[in-house]
């Protein structure tokens, strides 16, 4: 069973930059789908950006061109640079990841992964000036 553990939330001004870890453990070689997620608060879980097995990566219109997802470590690291960050960026952010039947679908500016398996506890991400 894989375990996912974020880490790298903060404060930041607008305008700041911030890189998210999130460190998975257990054989990560048939996750489909990873991807990640942010809840601000009394809003919606958004699924932000995600990444599958071919490295073909998705990102939501919110963050795209802002936002970048990479795998390193033999998958053992999923990490989320951000950039130009805003105080709408403000929630926490998961970590998320499918086993072999999941799925990552993009649709009118939405993205995820479909059959999330485990789930990260979430860091907290503030940007206020």
């Amino acid at each position: 069973q894989v375990q996912l553990v974020e880490s790298g939330g903060g404060s930041v001004q607008p305008g700041g930059s911030l890189r998210l870890s999130c460190a998975a453990s257990g054989d990560t070689s048939s996750n489909y789908c990873m991807g990640w997620y942010r809840q601000a608060p009394g809003q919606a879980l958004e699924g932000i950006a995600v990444v599958d097995s071919d490295g073909n990566t998705y990102y939501a219109d919110s963050v795209k061109g802002r936002f970048a997802i990479s795998k390193e470590n033999a998958n053992s690291t999923l990490s989320l640079q951000m950039h130009s960050l805003k105080p709408e960026d403000t929630a926490t952010y998961y970590c998320a990841a499918t086993g072999p039947f999941g799925g990552s679908w993009d649709s009118n500016g939405h993205v995820g992964c479909n059959n999330i398996d485990v789930w990260g506890p979430g860091t907290l991400v503030t940007v206020s000036s």
